[in-house]
């Protein structure tokens, strides 16, 4: 009946034969695939998904638009689009960013040409899964040599009050020399307790010579158990600069992938993650150097508060022929309780001679002399312990190259904060 249930969904959405045969192609591997495999985290028994495709129903959680700015931007609560912004300039320069379903209207052969380039069907459960099951998504494209001087938001809602997968497939394709800067949200809204799960696939394509500044957070509810994988292919002088806050209140295995295919190609990758309560999170972070004089930059903080538990797996990967590569990374990690548990594992798979490669990792608890200075000058423990917080991850944030992200990253750690 679940094969049915997709093929009945690809008839009801008009999905091209190519997207029909890819859905049944993927869901007759499922079974067949192991998970993906992320270091020291057990996830085998967590509900990743339970067989349904289907979409929200209308629903009164729809967030206040007044404060909305005029930069393009696109709004989804669940599987529907609720509010899409594009500037008559940028449509006329051939820029797209719509709802999957219109995207595959107006650019069809570009779509058949880029989905699932960067993760493959047949990747591993997940992502055969992913394939079959998704349910919504959205596409930006930009043409060559455009460049888009404003932030392109794109918000995705998960309603606590629904039980609807939150199976995502968002597409970011860039042609040559262009330069964007993309934000992204994944948020949960609504005071429901719904038990949801998500499987969530971003890809981005960025062609030769061109800029993306993508900065994220991710701020699914404690009642959403997360499969979240960010999947970048670069080609030759391309570049990307990830900015990405993991916030979410339940538990959460994440893969952020750079795969540096062309040469001179550069990643940096940023990543803050907190951990509270009981919540697992468990974070993949990888850079594989295919091209010559490619550099791939991976830096991750976390905080871990309670009886949470966060996995920080850096991974550097320079493939034979990628002479002249560079790979860096650091992972830290600040535990705020003995109860809590961490692991910050540096990975590097070196294949090629005459490259340069580096790591670095620690896990360790708030210095007791900073704490003491702090308190010694009349701030009480709690304070005490924000201000230490906000010092260990500024060294992300300040990273990040927008302010109003910078902000919002902040509040989202002091909300955490103030939960303890």
């Amino acid at each position: 009946m679940t094969k049915e249930a997709i093929k009945l969904f690809s008839q009801a959405h008009a999905e091209p034969a190519w997207l029909r045969n890819l859905r049944q192609a993927a869901f007759e591997k499922i079974d067949t695939l192991d998970l993906p495999k992320i270091e020291r985290v057990k996830f085998h028994r967590w509900n990743l998904g339970d067989g349904r495709i289907t979409e929200s129903e209308a629903t009164s959680n729809v967030p206040d638009f007044t404060a909305l700015g005029d930069n393009p931007k696109l709004v989804q609560v669940g599987t529907q689009t609720v509010f899409e912004q594009l500037s008559p300039e940028l449509a006329e320069a051939g820029v797209i960013f719509t709802d999957f379903y219109t995207a595959l209207e107006e650019i069809p052969e570009i779509l058949e040409q880029y989905f699932n380039k960067t993760v493959a069907y047949d990747e591993d459960k997940l992502a055969a899964y992913h394939s079959a099951y998704f349910n919504s998504g959205a596409v930006l494209y930009v043409p060559d040599n455009v460049e888009i001087k404003v932030p392109v938001e794109g918000i995705f809602y998960q309603d606590s009050t629904s039980d609807v997968p939150f199976n995502k497939h968002i597409l970011v394709i860039t042609g040559k020399h262009t330069k964007l800067n993309y934000l992204e949200r994944f948020e949960s809204i609504g005071d429901g307790g719904e038990k949801a799960t998500a499987n969530i696939t971003v890809e981005v394509i960025a062609g030769a010579g061109s800029q993306i500044k993508f900065a994220a957070i991710d701020r699914l509810g404690q009642g959403v158990t997360t499969y979240l994988r960010r999947r970048a292919s670069l080609g030759n002088q391309a570049s990307i600069d990830w900015a990405i806050g993991v916030m979410n209140e339940g538990n959460v295995v994440a893969d952020f992938d750079s795969n540096l295919f062309g040469d001179g190609s550069h990643a940096d990758m940023k990543v803050v993650a907190l951990s509270s309560g009981k919540q697992v999170q468990g974070i993949d972070t990888r850079v594989t150097n295919y091209g010559r004089h490619s550099i791939g930059n991976i830096l991750q903080h976390g905080v871990i508060l309670e009886k949470g538990t966060l996995t920080f797996n850096g991974i550097g990967h320079i493939i034979k022929g990628a002479k002249g590569a560079d790979a860096q990374q650091e992972s830290r990690v600040l535990m705020l309780s003995d109860k809590a548990r961490s692991d910050a594992n540096p990975i590097l798979l070196i294949d090629e001679n005459d490259v340069t490669a580096g790591h670095a990792a620690s896990i360790g608890q708030v210095d007791p002399e900073d704490m003491y200075y702090l308190m010694s000058r009349g701030l009480d423990k709690a304070t005490a312990e924000r201000l230490v917080v906000r010092g260990f991850l500024g060294a992300v944030i300040t990273e990040i190259p927008v302010k109003e992200v910078r902000n919002e990253m902040i509040d989202g750690i002091e909300e955490k904060l103030s939960k303890r």
